[in-house]
């Protein structure tokens, strides 16, 4: 018997400060011939930790369109595959952010499997607003997110951006 897919996505805190966890159970639709997750599927495991980090801060993505007027785009990524998931395996996707600025977002999500690191992951975000252009961050929500940038968050994103 395998153990059930958790629904337990849910903010943690860590020596980092906080952040998003969410479980990602891999299906055959996930996977080539060999069982072996496809490397670009890592990209919609983070981009579901993303948004439902922001659902859980009571930001839903088509809130934000309608209501807001903003979407997100991803501007940049950096892609470190470290070990492969296999078919079956229970993922956890942790969404940390590094720095909220007016109109960006850097974050490092990291997949791993029983607490070991697989994918590293650093986005940078754009919010968009009406044709597409650079618009701000809705005043709440970059409080919201703001709160949850960690101090030594700074440090890591120079050390990142200058290696």
């Amino acid at each position: 018997m395998t153990d059930p897919v958790p629904f337990a996505a849910a903010f943690v805190d860590g020596p980092e400060g906080q952040r998003f966890r969410l479980p990602v159970r891999i299906y055959y639709e996930d996977t080539d011939a060999g069982g072996i997750v496809y490397h670009a599927n890592y990209l919609r495991y983070a981009e579901r930790a993303r948004s439902e980090m922001l659902r859980a801060m009571g930001y839903g993505q088509a809130a934000l369109r309608d209501e807001h007027g903003v979407a997100f785009a991803v501007r940049g990524c950096t892609i470190d595959y470290i070990a492969p998931a296999r078919l079956d395996d229970l993922l956890w996707v942790e969404t940390r952010l590094l720095s909220v600025g007016g109109a960006t977002i850097e974050a490092e999500q990291c997949v791993e499997r029983e607490g070991t690191l697989l994918v590293r992951l650093h986005i940078r975000l754009a919010c968009l607003g009406k044709g597409l252009r650079p618009a701000r961050l809705p005043k709440t929500l970059h409080q919201a997110l703001q709160a949850l940038v960690h101090p030594t968050s700074a440090i890591f994103l120079v050390t990142l951006l200058a290696s």
